[in-house]
């Protein structure tokens, strides 16, 4: 069912103080996670909201009660096609990520996953998680994905590390649960979260049977330590604007020996050496749904800047110039094809045994790479149209003193049918978005959230047959006398995991 966000806050502050911050002992009530809750606050008030409910919530298949999307498990494209429009539209409201959809994107891929590996294997992990996933509907929990290992030496395999510890592990399996041991980091989420699901990185081998471990613990739980860094937009003390309460905290995670109760674990490759090689496919199969979800809020990051592109130029009355317009018009491209390759791939997904509809790998991972890969160039323009003021624009407070704020305000004015109090507000805007701390933390995630741009070839790659690429040209240059015939690859899990499996050596 859907709560609020007083009642999700409440929970908050009832949790166990373990987040470390700027030398610190905080709670969740810290000042400093005021901008991430804010981000948060938008999940629930939309879904609570009549004008955003029909794309915010949906109908629980587990309980037929109507629930808050991002506790859902996608049952048809249309939900698919739902999430990447909700995601985008709540992307507009907070000015980029809306963070909570790593939870959301964890779950789908653990019921895929532990449903196949329960009929392969005979284990009943898959009920485990739909007690699990019943809690999650029922308390409209916001949680955070846990993927990212400290990995150590990246030439290295988990068991070949000179400290063991540096990928999650499972010291010790017994039937009442497991003990885990280890850190992931670039952790969105976590600080300001109820709980965190934690999932495999990569493919293990038959000597990485202990790192195969994937479960879902309260994020206050003994033993969890976050160590937490906070990013900002500057702060306003007159000229207020949504942009400006937004922020960002993410978590370093170490778990210090942490036991997670048998009914909470989902993966145990260490009490079970035949689950290891899910845990390659539970890893690239979080990592699709989630560049799914990219595909969603990217193209508001796309149209974020360019709007502010597009305002700066009527600003500066240099919006009808045609470097301007074509500059704006690749920002809008970039955004408009990025969407279209989720929303394609959402059309093109097929239904796992377990239910659960799965988006096209191939459209997913291009849509997500070609936001990647243009993301600096659309910083680049906003910032080429806004020119250096940007990264000057005296503090705010000069513009309201009593002996410089005339002045100040006179000097700001540009296009005479604008104010300069919304030229100042124009400027202010602009430099949260490129010059602020948050801006730094905005771009580098969008060049890596959901995994680097190497992932996503190496995902494309796996899944797109080369052979019959090759196949077009032998045909047009006499090589072979016929094409074959077109054969809809499938994207069912086992079908994904044997894949994958012979990628990596059958590890």
């Amino acid at each position: 069912m859907m709560k609020t966000f007083d009642e999700y806050y409440d929970r908050l502050k009832k949790m166990r103080r373990n987040l470390y911050m700027g030398g610190e002992k905080v709670d969740r009530t810290d000042e400093r996670l005021t901008g991430q809750l804010r981000i948060i606050q938008e999940t629930y008030d939309r879904a609570n909201d009549p004008e955003y409910r029909d794309v915010c919530t949906v109908t629980s298949h587990l309980t037929g009660e109507g629930i808050n999307r991002f506790t859902h498990i996608h049952q048809s494209k249309e939900d698919l096609l739902d999430k990447q429009l909700m995601t985008r539209l709540l992307s507009h409201r907070v000015g980029g990520c809306i963070m909570r959809c790593m939870g959301t994107d964890a779950m789908n891929a653990l019921s895929v996953v532990t449903y196949e590996m329960d009929q392969a294997l005979g284990t009943d992990t898959h009920q485990n998680f739909l007690k699990y996933l019943r809690y999650w509907q029922d308390n409209d929990i916001c949680a955070n994905c846990a993927q990212t290992d400290c990995k150590g030496d990246r030439l290295k395999r988990p068991h070949e590390q000179a400290d063991p510890d540096l990928y999650l592990r499972i010291v010790e399996s017994r039937p009442d649960g497991i003990v885990v041991r280890g850190a992931k980091i670039d952790n969105t989420v976590a600080p300001v979260g109820d709980e965190i699901i934690a999932l495999p990185t990569r493919f293990m081998t038959d000597k990485d049977n202990e790192y195969a471990v994937a479960f879902a613990l309260p994020a206050d739980w003994e033993g969890v330590k976050m160590l937490v860094r906070p990013a900002y937009h500057y702060r306003r003390k007159w000229l207020k604007a949504p942009i400006a309460e937004i922020g960002d905290a993410e978590s370093f995670t170490i778990f210090d020996d942490v036991f997670v109760p048998r009914e909470r674990v989902f993966l145990d490759g260490a009490g079970d050496p035949r689950q290891t090689p899910y845990a390659g496919f539970l890893a690239l199969l979080f990592a699709h749904y989630h560049r799914h979800s990219y595909t969603g809020c990217k193209p508001a990051v796309s149209e974020v800047l360019a709007s502010a592109a597009a305002l700066v130029a009527e600003y500066n009355g240099i919006e009808r110039e045609a470097h301007v317009r074509e500059k704006i018009s690749h920002m809008i491209g970039t955004a408009e094809l990025v969407f279209a390759a989720g929303q394609m791939s959402a059309y093109r997904a097929e239904k796992s045994p377990s239910g659960t509809y799965i988006p096209d790998e191939v459209l997913t991972n291009a849509g997500r790479r070609l936001a990647g890969e243009e993301i600096y160039d659309e910083y680049k323009i906003l910032a080429d149209l806004a020119g250096g003021l940007s990264a000057t624009l005296p503090f705010e407070e000069e513009f309201f003193t009593q002996e410089i704020g005339e002045l100040a305000n006179k000097y700001m004015m540009r296009n005479p049918k604008i104010s300069s109090e919304n030229q100042h507000r124009c400027f202010r805007g602009i430099e949260n978005l490129l010059v602020s701390e948050l801006a730094g933390v905005m771009q580098v995630a969008g060049l890596h959230g959901g995994g680097s741009p190497q992932m996503e070839t190496i995902s494309m790659m796996a899944r797109y047959d080369t052979e019959r690429l090759k196949s077009i040209a032998k045909y047009l240059f006499g090589i072979e006398k016929e094409l074959p015939r077109y054969e809809r690859p499938t994207v069912t899990p086992r079908a994904m995991l044997e894949r994958y499996r012979k990628m990596y050596g059958g590890s």
